[in-house]
């Protein structure tokens, strides 16, 4: 009985309440997030030695929607089919080769960063507020750059990790998460629409 209570009064994890949904349904999300993540990552700048991509935009977004414990799980599962072979990271790599190279912490970073946004979100730092959601996506992308520029150090070092890894990054880190806060706003306000309606 008290479980029961405790179930009904207890927020579900995300806007979309994927964790009230049946499995099957949880399971098509985790697929549609793939394909999210596969898509956003073939929307690259080429750059040496990582490249600008929208990446961590899709993870930040799956994070705030899914919850924290779906949107890691759905970003695990990206990162299972990139070492799988399929092409689904950034310029079409796949393999474990990602993995070891510059873009190794970045990557390490994504299920660690979704799941942040997602607690938060799931916290009031998602959509209906627009200066916490700005916020919780502006941590995850700072907790990325952080993963990205320690790996990197131990390929260049601590200096040229910095310029290379981090310095090119923020202007974009700050745009993506306002990108992504505006988004979680929109949708909050549909989702907001719908219920009353």
């Amino acid at each position: 009985m008290t479980d029961r209570i405790l179930s009904e009064t207890r927020p579900l994890a995300g806007p979309l309440r994927l964790s009230g949904r049946p499995v099957l349904q949880q399971a098509g999300a985790v697929l549609a997030g793939t394909l999210l993540l596969a898509l956003a990552s073939q929307i690259s700048v080429p750059m040496v030695p990582v490249p600008v991509t929208m990446q961590t935009l899709a993870v930040t977004l799956i994070g705030a929607f899914y919850g924290w414990r779906l949107g890691a799980v759905t970003v695990l599962a990206w990162l299972f089919e990139a070492m799988l072979g399929l092409p689904v990271l950034a310029g079409g790599a796949s393999g474990l080769a990602p993995f070891m190279g510059p873009t190794g912490g970045y990557l390490v970073s994504f299920p660690i960063v979704a799941a942040l946004v997602g607690w938060l979100a799931e916290r009031g730092w998602g959509g209906g507020n627009l200066l916490r959601s700005f916020m919780a996506m502006l941590l995850g992308n700072a907790l990325c750059l952080v993963f990205g520029w320690a790996w990197l150090a131990t390929l260049i070092g601590a200096e040229r990790a910095l310029l290379a890894g981090v310095v090119p990054f923020l202007i974009g880190a700050v745009l993506k998460s306002a990108l992504g806060a505006a988004i979680l706003k929109v949708s909050s306000r549909n989702a907001d629409a719908d219920v009353s309606a």
